[in-house]
């Protein structure tokens, strides 16, 4: 094993899970600077990340870092590459939540908070709202017509979903119905 290696891997991936704010997107440019300093992946290879880190679970910054030590080094490298971009952040949560800790009674922090409840629940429901409008509504010439199937199947997933027996499948399978009776009803 290249320590040696491995301590620049994280070094790097550290600095990345540092300096990236905004989420895997923003892991981007580090990334292709990595591929002009070291050759731990080409440009190819990143374009192959990013597809595979979008198309599966989890963050896309995390999903990279881990393709990437794991293209480098292996599985230890995958390791060492997700630990040094995820342990920035795990360190700032922690002093944040220390700090938030110490102010926890003073009565500005709890009315900023108190504050801030409704304006993340309105957040939420612009963005429910948007959604819905997106997914069962069609837009025409001369408005918005309700989507009747796509009513019909939600109606129906979420009766389905109501019955106690069929709440123990796992959410895979529920996705994989709902990719079935999208094809279906949409031909």
């Amino acid at each position: 094993m290249n320590f040696s290696l491995m301590g620049r891997m994280f070094w790097e991936f550290m600095k990345i899970g540092l300096f990236a704010v905004g989420g895997g997107p923003a892991t981007l440019p580090y990334l292709m600077d990595l591929t002009k300093k070291f050759d731990w992946y080409t440009m190819e290879d990143l374009t192959n990340m990013i597809a595979i880190s979008e198309s599966t679970p989890g963050p896309l910054g995390l999903n990279m870092a881990t393709y990437a030590g794991f293209h480098a080094l292996g599985t230890f490298g995958g390791v060492v590459s997700t630990l040094g971009l995820v342990i920035p952040s795990i360190i700032i949560i922690i002093l944040v939540a220390k700090f938030l800790e110490n102010f926890n009674e003073n009565k500005f922090v709890q009315g900023a908070f108190a504050g801030i409840r409704p304006a993340v629940t309105a957040l939420i429901a612009s963005a429910v709202y948007s959604v819905c409008k997106v997914s069962l509504f069609v837009q025409t010439e001369s408005g918005y017509e309700p989507a009747v199937k796509t009513i019909i199947l939600c109606v129906i997933v979420f009766g389905l979903l109501q019955v106690k027996k069929l709440q123990k499948y796992h959410p895979a399978l529920w996705l994989l119905f709902a990719v079935v009776i999208g094809i279906v009803f949409r031909f």
